[in-house]
C-alpha cells in the first residue's frame, strides 16, 4: 500500500492511497482519499473520492509530530569518502520537523552557506508508541518506508562544532513521494538507491550495504528514547554525496518507493 498526503484545488491536506498503472488495478495512476491520518491511531476509511495523480499536488507523506533521528556514517564507503571510519556505535543526530518539505518543493540554500550537499536515504516511518523494542518485535512498530534527502550544509558542518544548523535548517529534509507499507524488513534491506543531479547519477548503492540494519537501528534508538507514531529514522547514505547549486534539480529514487525530486535555489 502506498500512502500519501496531497492537496487539490487549495483544499486542506488529505491522506490517500495511491494506485499506479503497474499495479494492474481498475484505477491506474489515481489517489483515493481517506477520512483521516492513518498515523493518528484512529480508524480511517475511504471517503469515496478519487483523483487522478496529475490533478493533485503530493506533499511530504508525514510531518513527524516528535522527532527525526538520523544515522551518520552507516555505509562504509560513505564513511571513507568523508575521511573517517564507521563508528563503533551508531552515530546519531536529530533533525527538526520544520526542515521537512515534500516532492517538488524547493530546497533553499541559506545565506552564508557555500557548500550544500544532497544525501539520498531510506527513511523508516514508525507506526506506534514504543520503547526498548526487542529485535523480534521491530516489524510490529514500523508503519512503512519512504525516501529522504538529508540535505547538509557541509561547510557549516565542518565549522560549527555540532550539526544543528548544518542539518536542521528549513527545507533540509525533502520526503516522499509516499510511504510504502507492505515491504518486509528483509525487503527494505535490499533496495537499490540512486541519486541524480539533473540527469547525472551521483549515488548508486543498495540498502544491503548498510553497516547497521533496520532491526539494529530501531532496537538501539528505542533503547534510550521513546518513539512515537510518525517519527522517522534516516538510515544513512551511500557514497557519492556532493554539492548542489541553485538551478539544479536533485532526484532520489529507491525501488518500490518512487522518485523524490526537488529543485535548488538561493534564499
Amino acid at each position: 500500500m502506498r500512502i500519501a498526503r496531497f492537496v487539490k484545488d487549495g483544499q486542506d491536506p488529505t491522506y490517500g492511497i495511491i494506485e499506479l498503472a503497474v499495479d494492474g488495478g481498475d484505477h491506474p495512476d489515481t489517489i483515493a482519499a481517506l477520512t483521516g491520518d492513518p498515523l493518528a491511531g484512529v480508524s480511517v476509511n475511504y471517503t469515496g473520492e478519487r483523483h487522478d495523480l496529475d490533478e493533485v499536488r503530493l506533499l511530504a507523506p508525514v510531518i513527524p509530530r516528535s522527532k527525526i533521528v538520523a544515522v551518520g556514517k552507516n555505509y562504509a564507503d560513505h564513511a571513507k569518502e568523508m575521511g573517517g571510519e564507521v563508528p563503533s556505535s551508531p552515530l546519531l543526530f536529530f533533525k527538526p520537523n520544520t526542515s521537512v518539505i515534500g516532492p517538488d518543493d524547493t530546497i533553499i540554500r541559506p545565506a552564508g552557506c557555500a557548500d550544500l550537499h544532497y544525501e539520498g536515504e531510506l527513511a523508516i516511518v514508525i507506526g506506534r508508541i514504543c520503547k526498548e523494542v526487542p529485535a523480534e518485535r521491530v516489524p510490529e512498530v514500523i508503519f512503512g518506508y519512504t525516501i529522504a534527502n538529508d540535505v547538509t550544509a557541509r561547510d557549516w558542518q565542518a565549522t560549527d562544532g555540532q550539526w544543528a544548523r548544518a542539518k536542521g535548517s528549513d527545507t533540509f529534509l525533502p520526503l516522499g513521494p509516499w510511504i510504502n507499507t507492505h515491504l518486509s524488513v528483509e525487503e527494505a534491506e535490499h533496495l537499490s538507491l540512486e541519486t541524480r543531479l539533473g540527469d547525472e547519477v551521483r549515488q548508486h548503492g543498495s540498502t544491503s550495504q548498510m553497516v547497521r540494519g533496520i532491526v539494529e537501528l530501531v532496537t538501539y534508538i528505542s533503547s534510550f528514547t521513546t518513539l512515537l507514531p510518525g517519527d522517522l529514522i534516516l538510515t544513512g547514505t551511500p557514497a557519492g554525496v556532493g554539492a548542489m547549486e541553485p538551478g539544479d534539480t536533485v532526484s532520489v529514487e529507491i525501488d518500490g518507493l518512487g522518485v523524490l525530486s526537488n529543485p535548488v535555489a538561493d534564499a
